[in-house]
């Protein structure tokens, strides 16, 4: 009956380890490691392949234009709940999320 340990029994005296009984085998260990053959990497293809949105130099760094609200669109901004933010287009949105609001 074992008692809380695997290593000690109830009273905490250190249990000794029991002879194993038969044959008993070695630890296996696995053939050896052997190196692959290796061979050139071969990653690139250079068959002639040209690409529209590289120029033919191979530098496309240009900036692009950075993108900026006009303010014709939106007319304002709207809390519908807590802080849920709505934008407005028109007046007719606005007074719905006003109704809702207060129904």
């Amino acid at each position: 009956m074992q008692y809380g340990s695997m290593s000690h029994d109830f009273t905490g005296r250190k249990i000794k380890k029991k002879a194993p009984k038969g044959e008993v085998y070695q630890k296996y260990s696995g053939p050896g490691y052997k190196a692959k053959a290796t061979t050139p990497a071969t990653f690139r293809r250079d068959d002639g392949v040209t690409y529209e949105s590289v120029d033919s130099d191979g530098i496309n760094t240009a900036m692009p234009e950075k993108k900026t609200y006009t303010g014709t669109l939106v007319k304002g901004i709207a809390t519908m709940h807590k802080s849920n933010a709505v934008p407005i287009i028109d007046q007719e949105q606005a007074t719905d999320i006003a109704n809702m609001r207060r129904n």
